[in-house]
């Protein structure tokens, strides 16, 4: 187990760094000049050459690379001479547009992301497993059919149009719940919840729907199965059977769309954090493609391949603790 998780994170070195370099690259070939653009519109070729320099512009493309991805983990200076400027470690450079570095801007968003998404995860696990399962124990029965066509046309539904009208009905209808604003968990864990409901419900229900689905099929095939009927031959309890033989191994394929679902939401969701306000990684990202912001950009990109990368690792680990026949 040890030497599979060595290799396993030996990989993810190398998924990233392959990552970062593509990225680097679609940068390295844009027309546009973050130097030109941090300088101002009456700016000198003496003070622009500066401003490539201490970006380090100036340089060639894999120069470029090398140190970012060594600052990464070592820190490193940026420019020389008094406009020279030290990166801790780790760093992955400057914003462009204000100057911070970028992975305090990450660190300083990434608790707003993760809140929205580990909520959101819970509450679409709860939902679509217990609507999947409960379909798929009463195949071909009107439960079924209703369940399934709730799905479809939940997962159907934009989430950009659900999140309006969570909006529309619970806050400016019935006025039940306040309009969504971060509250940190360790400062009032009650406010943290009640503002973060709306955003919680508006991604699970789009992804209840689909997990619901998957979970269906998953149990429709596993009930069918040979040790599922030796186990209802020997007498245990419908309960036994279901939960920890027939859920148990019908949870391989939803571990699988679920670390991909949620390692990519951890790195921010665009939409909703847009509509409800929220300042988190999608907020960051997209206000960076806005205005080209390579650092921020290459960071979120980075710390987004992270948490997927990591999320399948755990999932690969999870299989043989869900289903044991995966150890063999």
């Amino acid at each position: 187990m040890t030497l599979y998780i060595g290799r396993r994170l030996l990989g993810v070195i190398g998924v990233l760094i392959a990552i970062a370099a593509v990225t680097f690259t679609i940068f390295y070939v844009l027309p546009s000049d973050p130097a030109a653009a941090a300088c101002g519109k009456s700016c000198s070729a003496e003070r622009l050459a500066a401003i490539r320099a201490h970006m380090g512009l100036d340089q060639p493309l894999w120069r470029q690379f090398a140190d970012f991805v060594t600052g990464i983990f070592t820190g490193r200076t940026m420019g020389s001479g008094q406009y020279g400027l030290h990166c801790d470690f780790p760093c992955f450079g400057y914003s462009y547009e204000n100057s911070e570095a970028v992975w305090d801007l990450l660190m300083d968003r990434l608790p707003v992301s993760a809140s929205l998404a580990l909520g959101a995860a819970v509450l679409w696990l709860l939902l679509g497993l217990t609507t999947g399962v409960t379909a798929a124990l009463r195949k071909d029965t009107l439960t079924d059919r209703v369940v399934m066509v709730g799905a479809v046309a939940a997962a159907s539904l934009p989430v950009y149009f659900t999140s309006m009208m969570l909006i529309y009905g619970l806050i400016r209808v019935a006025g039940l719940l306040p309009y969504p604003q971060y509250v940190p968990f360790g400062d009032d864990p009650a406010h943290w919840a009640s503002n973060l409901l709306l955003p919680w419900f508006a991604l699970a229900i789009l992804y209840a729907a689909m997990y619901a689905r998957q979970s269906r099929s998953s149990m429709i095939e596993t009930m069918v199965e040979p040790f599922i009927r030796t186990a209802r031959a020997k007498g245990l309890p419908r309960r036994t059977v279901v939960v920890k033989h027939g859920l148990r191994s019908g949870m391989t394929p939803i571990l699988t769309i679920f670390g991909m679902d949620l390692g990519g939401l951890l790195a921010g969701a665009v939409i909703t954090e847009s509509i409800f306000g929220l300042p988190g990684i999608g907020r960051l990202f997209y206000g960076a493609l806005s205005t080209g912001d390579q650092p921020v950009i290459l960071g979120v990109t980075l710390l987004a391949a992270t948490f997927i990368v990591v999320a399948n690792l755990a999932v690969d680990l999870l299989y043989a603790v869900v289903d044991p026949r995966v150890r063999f």
